[in-house]
Formats: C-alpha cells, sequence, structure tokens
C-alpha cells in the first residue's frame, strides 16, 4: 500500500496522486455478494434536490458487507481476497468460513490471504477477530465497534481509523475515538481487532475536476458568484461582497458559528470527554 504519483507532463499530473493498490489481489468481485446501487442525484422521491451538488459518477455495483458477525460464533474463516470497493474508503477482504459460506469483511491492516479469522468471547486477539468488549485488554485498536449490543458495526469503519479502549468501569469501557471523544460502550458490544487498512487515502489529492465527477460530485458554486435571484451573496460588480457582512446559505441562514446539533440526544450522557 503506497502513493503512486505521475511526471508533470500535464498541469493535472502535477498534483494528481493515486493509490498503487498494491494490496489488492484480485479485480474481480465475488457476484453472490453484488446487488444494484442506485443513484438519487440528491433528489428526493418527488424530485426535488434535496443535496446540492451530486449527480452522475461511474455506475457501481453495492458489495455486502457483515458488519454484525455474531451469527458465525467460533466457525473459522479463511482470507480469499482482498479487494477494492468503489462504495467506501477502506478495502475489503472476501472470507471463507468452513462451512462454504462466503462473506464480505472490512479489511483491517496486517490481515493477509490465506489468514484464518474466527468471531466470538473466546477468538484469538488477532487482527481481523471479532470479539466483546470485555474480552478485549485495554489499549488494544479496534474498529468496526458497535454502538448498541446486536446492532451491527456502526461506528469507525473508514480507511486508516481506529478506536483504543483506555479503561474498562462496570458494565462499559471508555473507548477513545478517532475523532478524540472518549464514549462509554457497553461490554457486550462487539468490535474487531485492528486498525482499517488503506492508511495513506487521506494523503490523495485529486488532481483534476473530472475525479470529482467520477465520485459523482458537481461542482460547488460560490454564492457570490450567483445571480441576487439565486443567493443573498449574489449580484454586484465585479467581486463584490459588501451588503452581506456575515456569510449565509442560499436561504438566508447564517452558516458560520450556527449550531445545527439537534438538542441534547439520550446517547450524550455516555460521552466521557467531547471531542476536540
Amino acid at each position: 500500500m503506497g502513493i503512486k504519483q505521475y511526471r508533470p507532463t500535464t498541469p493535472t499530473l502535477r498534483w494528481q496522486s493515486v493509490s498503487d493498490f498494491k494490496e489488492i489481489t484480485t479485480d474481480k468481485p465475488h457476484k453472490p455478494l453484488l446487488v444494484p446501487l442506485k443513484k438519487t442525484g440528491g433528489r428526493d422521491g418527488y424530485g426535488h434536490v434535496t443535496s446540492r451538488f451530486r449527480g452522475g459518477g461511474h455506475k457501481r455495483m453495492y458489495r455486502k458487507i457483515d458488519f454484525y458477525r455474531r451469527d458465525k460464533v467460533g466457525v473459522t474463516a479463511k482470507v480469499l481476497t482482498i479487494e477494492y470497493d468503489p462504495n467506501r474508503s477502506s478495502r475489503i477482504a472476501l472470507v471463507e468460513y468452513v462451512d462454504g459460506e462466503k462473506r464480505y469483511i472490512v479489511w483491517p491492516e496486517g490481515l493477509r490471504v490465506g489468514d484464518e479469522i474466527v468471531a466470538g468471547p473466546e477468538a484469538e486477539v488477532k487482527p481481523g477477530c471479532a470479539l466483546p468488549l470485555r474480552n478485549i485488554p485495554p489499549g488494544m485498536m479496534i474498529h468496526n465497534l458497535e454502538l448498541n449490543k446486536g446492532r451491527g458495526a456502526q461506528l469507525v469503519r473508514s480507511a486508516g481509523s481506529a478506536a483504543i479502549i483506555q479503561a474498562k468501569e462496570g458494565e462499559r469501557a471508555h473507548v477513545k475515538m478517532p475523532s478524540g471523544e472518549v464514549r462509554l460502550i457497553s461490554m457486550e458490544c462487539w468490535a474487531t481487532i485492528g486498525q482499517v487498512g488503506n492508511q495513506d487515502r487521506k494523503t490523495l489529492m485529486r488532481g483534476k475536476a473530472g475525479r470529482s465527477r467520477w465520485l459523482g460530485r458537481r461542482p460547488h458554486v460560490r454564492g457570490i458568484a450567483m445571480n441576487p435571484i439565486d443567493h443573498p451573496h449574489g449580484g454586484g460588480e465585479g467581486k463584490s461582497g459588501q451588503g452581506n457582512p456575515h456569510p449565509v446559505s442560499p436561504w438566508g441562514w447564517h452558516t458560520k458559528g450556527r449550531k445545527t446539533r439537534k438538542k441534547v440526544k439520550y446517547s450524550d450522557r455516555l460521552i466521557v470527554k467531547h471531542r476536540p
């Protein structure tokens, strides 16, 4: 896993960088685990745009990922391939259980083709194995963390991310999230050992607008470049910023310093330390 850069033969290649994909072992996904992925273009069921600047993008098939793993307690699985997934920043690994069933999991750093993994309270503490927090020693890096018992992994799933168990107190564990937040999570929740792979993704540079279009991201137009009818910042001669001392959204809402989080949530009581 590394970064590949090009010779600056064009203005875009001067800054563009891509992954070398050395960890990928096959370019053909397992067809039984593929389902069609329908795009919305940022529109709701009535055709109204609810998320601006979305549309286009390359056609994709969704890979069904096993974020649950509770129904395979004690069943050993062997890693067959490590694959690219266009729907997430991390890589995925195809594993085959001894009963013949194949599933995709999020690929952790250090997991290789041919390795054996298992899920359950008695599983070995090594990358790829899933255990309850009660059975994971403090200081261990984890990912695919459950927020509620039995719901499946909801936290720490993106490339290069990992949480750390800081301490255990009663029936809850103090878990430090990648954001720096420390949260209390039940000991009965499951997590997977290791750090999510593809750590170098955050250093990649797209280099050109076309790569954003491949991802389905349309140009984000500045409000000051619009007409007055389209945005409160629009209009004026030249680069005019007069008359709008505070940045606002197209609908006139203040966008700097405006709190968007809802009122106190039930889960806020489980936050020991807020993220910086």
